[in-house]
């Protein structure tokens, strides 16, 4: 029986790419037990305001240098309601923002996060069961396999284990990830392609695709899927 498997670094509120990702394979998991980038997805992301593209980030210290991502803790309080205040300040006239804004009413404001991995991971999980309806399964995160070795390494024994016949990759992982290592294991290599993405109606012009899903969310609501690649195969 065929089954493909996926897995990358929890982000907060990613792009619509992610959730596209997540939705081209059987099972998921989350990659939380390696090094914590700075400047990077874990901990922010770009929404559009009436200024142009605006950075919003989850406060989590400057001592993040030799934490793997699921230790990482949020530093400070006072964040979630300023996030969520720009949110509905530049998004409250998208066509879609009503319909959506008890959802994240309850994201921001209805749990008080401490750590980073778990505040990505359930975000990312509600999104994609309860707004996308993505049929995926998450089956957990990668914690669970004490990986070791090196980054192809530690992949192969994990995903013999969860039964994985074809590994869909990001790709990123194109300088580490070899299709003969993972074919000499009974594993297809495969990649995640980006390219071919339509626009859609987005508040303040000029359009970007690499926001934040939530500007799809709110600009598009129900028709949101018509705007990503993987619904349509």
């Amino acid at each position: 029986m065929s089954k493909i498997v996926g897995m990358t670094q929890s982000n907060y509120i990613p792009w619509k790419g992610y959730f596209d990702y997540i939705n081209s394979v059987d099972e998921f998991y989350f990659y939380d037990d390696v090094q914590y980038t700075k400047q990077d997805w874990r901990n922010r992301n770009m929404i559009k305001s009436p200024k142009g593209l605006e950075w919003i980030s989850v406060p989590v210290g400057k001592k993040t240098r030799d934490r793997l991502i699921c230790d990482v803790e949020i530093t400070q309080n006072g964040w979630q309601k300023s996030h969520w205040g720009k949110i509905r300040q530049y998004y409250k006239d998208a066509p879609y923002f009503k319909m959506y804004k008890e959802f994240f009413d309850d994201i921001y404001l209805g749990t008080e996060w401490t750590n980073l991995s778990d505040m990505n991971q359930t975000i990312i999980k509600r999104i994609a069961l309860e707004i996308l309806d993505i049929k995926t399964k998450f089956a957990g995160d990668s914690r669970a396999f004490n990986l070791t070795g090196s980054k192809e390494k530690r992949y192969i024994p994990m995903l013999k284990e969860v039964g994985c016949t074809t590994y869909l990759s990001g790709p990123s992982a194109k300088s580490y990830l070899t299709p003969e290592a993972m074919e000499s294991e009974g594993i297809k290599l495969e990649w995640m392609n980006y390219e071919g993405y339509p626009e859609y109606h987005q508040l303040y012009p000029p359009f970007e695709h690499s926001v934040s899903i939530i500007d799809l969310i709110f600009n598009e609501g129900p028709n949101m899927k018509e705007y990503m690649l993987s619904f349509k195969k």
